[in-house]
């Protein structure tokens, strides 16, 4: 079985956000994820559907394949690193935003 992968790290957006929408596409033929990805309405959707395109790049690069011919085998989204910044508040307090990061994964594996 012949596999591709494309990785984005550090994207800034919570793995929760992402999740939303990978959960949509797992286990789905390359087509048909791509077809959903680009009617969803979130931001993320965008991000996935480039990492999509990205691993479909690489499998035609690496053995030949063909978008008909693949499948989103494995796909997941890790917390990254959480940049600690601070909001003004009333009477000098200030309070604390956490901006949070991932790192998205997609792996693509032939039908056949």
């Amino acid at each position: 079985m012949q596999e591709s992968m494309a990785k984005q790290t550090n994207i800034q957006m919570p793995a929760r956000k992402l999740r939303r929408v990978i959960n949509e596409v797992r286990g789905k033929s390359v087509l048909e994820a791509a077809r959903i990805l680009k009617f969803m309405p979130y931001f993320a959707a965008r991000v996935v559907e480039q990492n999509l395109i990205a691993a479909i790049a690489n499998a035609n690069e690496k053995f030949g394949a063909s978008a008909s011919d693949l499948k989103v085998s494995e796909i997941f989204a890790d917390e990254s690193k959480t940049y600690k910044r601070g909001k003004p508040r009333a009477q000098g307090r200030i309070y604390r935003r956490l901006k949070r990061t991932s790192h998205l994964t997609v792996k693509l594996s032939s039908n056949n």
